[in-house]
């Protein structure tokens, strides 16, 4: 192809992904993908001194469509070079001090404090003019709205949502399809929402990068303290009440042993990275050096230099769930990557799927996004031999090709489809639902094909099938008996675990528990009530409460619980009205012994009022390990951040408040 040609072929291809990435807050190619267009761009544009006008060279951004009110930045918001190479960052910064800092990968946010008080918050947007989400900003977790200093200050950062937060919402959704996809996409779907009760919902953070300090005179900056240097700013804004992007003042000498520091801590890091950012720390001398027509002289990025392996594809997986979408999923020999083995990566949809142009048997690259999630990252064979599947692999029926802003999937039109079902029957059965112990998805599968399961209520009436069931490959009669007293058992169950069992969108356990105690175990309360009985209850906004609302006004949804309700009697819970522990974070790992398993302590926390996350933080109260003294990684953080580790039996004397 001639080299004016590929240009303006890369500059439609690399918009389109960014209006994806930026506006639809979804992906048609990888990050890894993405960067080798753009360099080829960059490569191009040089070679042949032509750059077009709507080139993402020359723009950052995509241009902001929605209903938010629009606003002009003080001063444009550049993107920063970037490289991959450690050596090129010694040899940016020089015989200079600089700050080597986290690229967080959220959602760029300015803030405007007049009088002490926040007054504005505005996206990036495009560089130029981003969205106002004042009110949205104002339910972020850590931000604060009021502040010592009472002059005007301007305050650029990335609004974020924390891994252990995103991996707490995602495990109360049920269907693959309907999961968040990335920290990244939620925030900026969140931050940008109209009503910020979604927003607040979110658990969405702030953490401070930089001081717009175009806006103070030199007299400001000298009278209130702010001092020319990054460290010394961020000290400032800390004592402002800010959060700030994790930092270290670095030089060449130094420099690489840091940057290797922060990719061992990638793993354990809650709060959703992209790379590093190096910055003078003189502001003076960086700003000294002026700036390009796309990107300032005194930062640059760094990002990780993604270790990649080859293999062989050898089969592409089509996933079907209970709404119909058929994920693909790659399956290739197994690589070692950034100390794992990895085997399989998700392709996400159709169209990531036809730009790498997959055949079986072709040799390709994969490498860990961001050093933790498996992506293919080019096909060196491109056969382009791969069809897509005409029937749906679970039932056979007709599948169809459907586009959504620009990305193609694929879905089952069957209504009747055994994997939609499958999916229900999974759900229902799952240990933090009703808890049936043998019963896979390939059991259930088989006793859906032979038609035994119909409706969740026949599962309470297998007992009719026990000549069938006994004969059946990996069955027999203790098998069967197996099954039979574990159904006995799902007889007596929590209110709160029957609820989500039921499968209703977005209605994950805690929400369910939050729903019985607002109503106090009356189920029949919780079938009745109004949308706006359900949207005072904390936690719950508009669209769970239509959601469940809706679900309990249907009458067929009705004819299956009222069905179950004649096969089961719930449990009886208790509420201590003594929250021991309300406003307390915990985190636990390793074995536990005075509890049945780590769920079982969890209910236990949750109903003194405290609350159970993934990972150690800051915000962490407490670390609950029997091994106190064990180097694991959480226990390591916990130190360094002065949390106490406590075992089971110091717990349980500070839960009866002995400790």
């Amino acid at each position: 192809m001639d080299k004016k040609e590929r240009l303006k072929e890369l500059v439609v291809i690399l918009n389109e992904a960014a209006k994806a990435y930026y506006q639809n807050d979804t992906e048609i190619m990888s990050n890894l993908e993405y960067d080798k267009l753009y360099d080829e761009l960059v490569y191009l544009e040089a070679e042949t001194g032509i750059v077009l006008a709507n080139s993402p060279t020359i723009h950052v951004g995509y241009e902001v469509l929605s209903e938010l009110e629009k606003q002009q930045h003080p001063s444009p918001m550049l993107s920063l070079d970037k490289t991959k190479d450690v050596e090129a960052l010694v040899s940016w910064l020089g015989s200079h001090d600089g700050v080597l800092s986290w690229k967080l990968d959220g959602l760029t946010v300015v803030l405007t404090y007049e009088n002490g008080e926040l007054r504005n918050a505005v996206t990036r947007g495009n560089g130029e003019i981003g969205e106002v989400i004042t009110n949205n900003a104002k339910t972020f977790v850590n931000l604060p709205k009021v502040i010592p200093y009472k002059g005007n200050l301007v305050i650029r950062g990335e609004a974020v949502i924390k891994y252990s937060d995103f991996n707490k919402m995602n495990d109360e959704i049920t269907e693959a399809e309907e999961k968040y996809k990335n920290p990244r996409n939620l925030c900026s779907g969140s931050v940008r929402q109209l009503n910020n009760e979604i927003t607040a919902k979110r658990h969405v953070h702030f953490y401070a990068f930089s001081m717009v300090a175009d806006v103070l005179s030199e007299e400001q900056i000298a009278e209130y303290g702010f001092n020319n240097t990054m460290m010394n700013r961020f000290e400032w804004l800390k004592n402002q009440g800010f959060d700030v992007v994790e930092h270290f003042l670095v030089n060449a000498s130094n420099i690489a042993e840091q940057v290797a520091d922060f990719a061992m801590r990638i793993p354990d890091n809650d709060i959703p990275s992209d790379g590093l950012v190096l910055s003078y720390d003189d502001i003076a001398y960086g700003k000294s050096l002026g700036r390009t027509a796309k990107f300032p002289r005194d930062a640059i990025a760094f990002k990780w230099a993604d270790e990649l392996a080859e293999t062989t594809l050898l089969e592409v997986e089509w996933s079907p769930s209970r709404t119909g979408l058929i994920n693909p999923v790659a399956i290739f020999e197994s690589v070692e990557l950034e100390g794992t083995t990895v085997s399989r990566a998700s392709l996400h949809n159709v169209s990531i799927l036809r730009a790498l142009a997959l055949g079986l048997g072709d040799r390709i690259t994969v490498y860990k996004a961001n050093m933790i999630i498996p992506q293919v990252a080019e096909n060196l064979t491109r056969s382009n031999t791969l069809e897509l599947p005409a029937n749906c692999p679970a039932c056979g029926g007709e599948t169809t090709l459907q586009d959504a802003n620009g990305v193609q999937s694929l879905y089952c039109m069957n209504p009747m489809c055994s994997a939609k079902q499958i999916k229900g029957f999974s759900h229902f059965v799952s240990r933090n639902a009703m808890n049936i112990d043998g019963l896979s998805d390939a059991t259930l599968e088989k006793f859906i094909e032979k038609g035994y399961l119909k409706r969740l209520p026949d599962l309470f009436h297998l007992e009719q099938y026990r000549a069938d069931i006994i004969t059946m490959d990996g069955f027999g009669e203790k098998s069967y008996n197996n099954l039979i007293q574990s159904v006995d058992a799902a007889r007596q169950v929590s209110m709160a675990k029957f609820i989500y069992s039921l499968g209703i969108s977005g209605i994950g356990l805690a929400n369910a528990k939050v729903i019985v105690a607002h109503f106090k175990q009356d189920f029949e309360a919780i079938v009745n009530a109004s949308v706006e009985e359900l949207t005072n209850i904390d936690g719950i906004g508009d669209v769970l409460a239509q959601g469940l609302y809706n679900y309990f006004n249907d009458e067929v949804q009705m004819q299956v619980v009222k069905d179950l309700l004649a096969e089961i009697t719930f449990e009886v819970e208790e509420f201590s009205d003594e929250q021991s522990l309300e406003g307390k974070i915990f985190v636990v790992t390793g074995s536990v012994e005075r509890f049945a398993n780590r769920n079982e302590l969890k209910d236990y926390i949750e109903k003194l009022g405290g609350k159970v996350t993934g990972s150690v933080s800051k915000n962490t109260d407490y670390l609950i390990n029997n091994d106190v003294t064990s180097n694991s990684s959480k226990n390591k953080k916990a130190r360094e951040l002065n949390i106490p580790i406590l075992s089971e039996d110091d717990f349980i004397k500070l839960s009866k408040g002995e400790l």
